[in-house]
């Protein structure tokens, strides 16, 4: 068995440590603490195997090792012990600490520009100095230079007339308010004729560059400098003369005083020259000819002089266009006004920021510090005119109305107001929009925030998305609520063709209706927007169920309130306009609400009745009026003759025809009702309109007076004795009674 054992180690093991094979060796033999397996040698080999072979030949021994090898590949292989490794630990920085980050490497970013700029000042290698090679350049640079400039000025002096007679004609028909899109199509027809002539100017100064190089690189670089830099310059001047066009006023599309437009337009034409030819012509051309030491402190006195230059300008004329600003925000729309006047304070800082970047741009990137700054204006103002231009209509439709016809306005009376609202704050919401979307343009132009990265990766898709479903969430929930109230409206506006007011009953249950909607529809609309954004309402749900049931404990009454309203006002017990006696209060009925009702006494006075406190009232409006009319006859009167008169003055009446009008059918006559000592009742009843009986007894107790006093019928006489006083101390005998009775 030994022998077995040792057999297999050799066989098994040498292998093992002879290969290794991926996977399928142990790391046991890689770790630092294990002992070194040692090889066996020849004889021990020679051994194994002379060994091994006896095994074989013996039938027994065989089976034996037959039966363990087998034993073995059944056993389960070990399970590996996990590893634990620990969480990696990251340091949480406070917000000081990562400004301070933030700050130590834009500082080392700024202090290694200086550092290169100090470089290029002061370790920059020598160039040898070619003064023949240097004047021939520089010769027929200025051949150039003088050619292309002769031309263009040439051909803008030819088109001078051109442009004098296209503003003449756009303002005289400006003037007489045929047409307000003349004196704009030329303006920008003028603006497209000066680009024109600029490529007309490089066309030409390409073919001269061509002619005059004189086979060198050296000159023809030099030139394509030249050319390229007066692009870019004139560029900038044809936007100058669109904007201040000193020489056509009647092109000028701004208020600005003739001499004010050649000023700014000289002074700043001047400095985009110089900003211009001295960083991206001189520059070059004098690191390139005679030193980059030379070059780069050419640089830094070029961009010092503009930028002090610039300062001097801006400070000088801060006050006055101050001024100019404040006036025109004045004449602007009140969306306008609100953005010039925050630029009328802080133009002066924002155009100094602007030179001091680009001197220091300038400085540490002189070959493309201008180009990105051009590139940069000229996109920013693109950007501000476009959302200017965009902003102005916006503001000029927000100032219009939606006009419906007659027809349409009196069948949905409120429709046209709604439908302005709408409108008005879609607009102003585009508005604000637009805005937005300017800035991040103009942070974008800038370099400081990428927009279409951030539009259409991450935050910004979310973003928009997020904003067309709520957009689509409120143009859905306004267009159902303005279907719906104004079928509401509808139902509660009269008709001339003969449809007349719904009662008073159908205006409150459908004024009702229409706030509990307005309610439910807002409601609606709010949850389903703040689960748009990403807020969880299922708590918010759920808090309004609690504290629905907490309130439907505490205000038992007003449920009542609100309960009883409902079951009045589907059974028509009152409307608005209704005389009603509700307890000991009699009046009109001036507001009905879900909770409580509105009476106004004759007094003035306004009581509110919540209707839980109802029990009983009574309604003066419902179908007719009655009026019982007693009157009361002195006893020794004839009753034939009393009710004889009484006839007549119902006849009299009957015959007016204001009254006649308010009674219903014919009066009924009862006769004598009742009979007491002293008199008689004579008792007629009519049945009347609504709220029309008190006219009608009005008027029939004028008539009853009058009848009376010519038929000389008395009325009841109040009798009384009248006792004598009592004399001396003994007692007054019982006086007798009156033989007439005495008034």
């Amino acid at each position: 068995m030994r022998w077995i054992l040792f057999i297999l180690f050799i066989l098994l093991g040498a292998p093992a440590h002879a290969v290794s094979i991926p996977g399928v060796t142990t790391s046991t033999s890689s770790q630092p603490g294990a002992a070194p397996t040692t090889e066996p040698d020849v004889e021990q080999k020679k051994a194994a195997y002379a060994a091994l072979a006896d095994v074989l030949e013996n039938e027994t021994s065989r089976k034996e090792l037959i039966a363990q090898l087998r034993t073995v590949a059944k056993t389960p292989p070990a399970e590996p012990v996990p590893k634990i490794t620990p969480p990696t630990l990251t340091e949480e920085k406070t917000v000081l600490e990562n400004v301070t980050d933030i700050s130590r490497q834009y500082g080392d970013a700024l202090s290694g520009k200086f550092a290169q700029l100090y470089r290029n000042i002061t370790d920059a290698p020598h160039k040898p100095f070619n003064s023949q090679s240097f004047t021939n350049a520089l010769t027929h640079f200025l051949m150039l230079a003088a050619s292309v400039f002769t031309f263009y000025w040439v051909i803008r002096l030819c088109t001078l007339p051109l442009y004098r007679k296209m503003g003449q004609w756009a303002r005289n028909k400006n003037r007489d308010r045929s047409n307000w899109l003349q004196l704009p199509a030329m303006i920008v027809g003028a603006f497209i004729i000066d680009l024109l002539l600029l490529a007309l100017t490089l066309f030409v100064g390409q073919i001269l560059s061509d002619k005059m190089n004189a086979g060198s690189r050296t000159i023809a670089f030099q030139q394509s400098l030249f050319l390229n830099a007066f692009a870019l310059i004139e560029f900038f001047k044809a936007i100058l003369r669109l904007i201040f066009c000193p020489g056509v006023p009647d092109l000028r599309p701004f208020n600005l005083q003739d001499a004010g437009a050649r000023y700014w337009n000289r002074r700043l034409s001047s400095l985009s020259s110089l900003i211009g030819y001295g960083l991206i012509v001189a520059v070059p051309i004098i690191s390139n000819q005679v030193n980059v030491q030379v070059g780069a402190m050419a640089n830094v006195i070029i961009m010092l002089c503009i930028t002090l230059w610039a300062l001097y300008l801006i400070f000088k004329n801060k006050r006055e266009i101050t001024e100019h600003l404040l006036d025109l925000a004045e004449r602007s729309l009140a969306f306008f006004s609100l953005f010039i006047r925050a630029f009328a304070l802080v133009w002066h800082w924002l155009a100094s920021a602007y030179f001091i970047v680009l001197f220091f741009f300038s400085l540490f990137d002189p070959g493309n510090s201008l180009k990105f700054m051009m590139g940069a204006t000229v996109r920013s103002l693109i950007i501000i005119g476009a959302a200017a231009f965009i902003s102005g209509v916006f503001s000029r439709w927000i100032a219009k109305t939606i006009t419906l016809s007659p027809d349409m306005q009196r069948n949905y009376p409120e429709l046209q107001k709604r439908l302005n609202n709408w409108l008005s704050m879609a607009l102003k919401v585009a508005r604000f929009l637009t805005v937005c979307i300017a800035a991040m343009l103009l942070l974008n132009a800038w370099g400081l925030f990428d927009f279409w990265n951030w539009l259409h990766y991450g935050a910004g898709e979310k973003t928009v998305d997020i904003l067309i479903r709520i957009a689509l969430i409120l143009f859905f929930s306004a267009i159902g609520w303005t279907v719906l109230a104004s079928l509401i409206e509808n139902r509660l506006a009269s008709d001339v063709h003969g449809r007349p007011l719904p009662s008073a009953r159908t205006r409150t249950l459908l004024t009702l209706f229409r706030n509990a909607l307005a309610v439910i529809i807002s409601t609606i609309t709010i949850m389903i927007v703040l689960s748009e954004i990403g807020v969880n309402i299922a708590p918010l749900l759920a808090g309004a169920g609690a504290l629905g049931l907490a309130v439907s404990f505490g205000s038992q009454t007003l449920v009542k309130d609100i309960i009883t309203g409902i079951f009045i006002q589907f059974e028509n017990g009152m409307n608005t306009g209704d005389l009603v006696t509700i307890g000991p209060l009699t009046g009109t009925v001036e507001r009905m609400s879900i909770r409580s009702v509105g009476v106004r006494q004759d007094t003035g006075a306004y009581h509110i009745v919540p209707w839980s406190s109802i029990t009983t009232f009574a309604n003066f409006v419902r179908g007719i009026g009655s009026v019982v009319a007693n009157y009361d006859v002195d006893r020794h009167e004839d009753a034939d003759k009393a009710n004889q008169a009484l006839k007549d003055a119902v006849a009299a009446v009957m015959e007016i025809d204001d009254v006649r009008g308010l009674i219903i059918g014919e009066p009924s006559f009862s006769g004598i009702v009742g009979l007491t000592n002293t008199s008689f009742t004579l008792r007629v009843s009519f049945t009347t309109l609504p709220l029309k009986q008190w006219t009608v007894r009005f008027a029939l107790d004028a008539q009853v007076k009058k009848h009376f006093d010519l038929a000389h019928i008395r009325t009841p006489v109040q009798t009384y004795q009248v006792l004598p006083a009592p004399t001396g101390g003994t007692a007054a005998a019982e006086p007798l009674p009156p033989d007439e009775p005495t008034l």
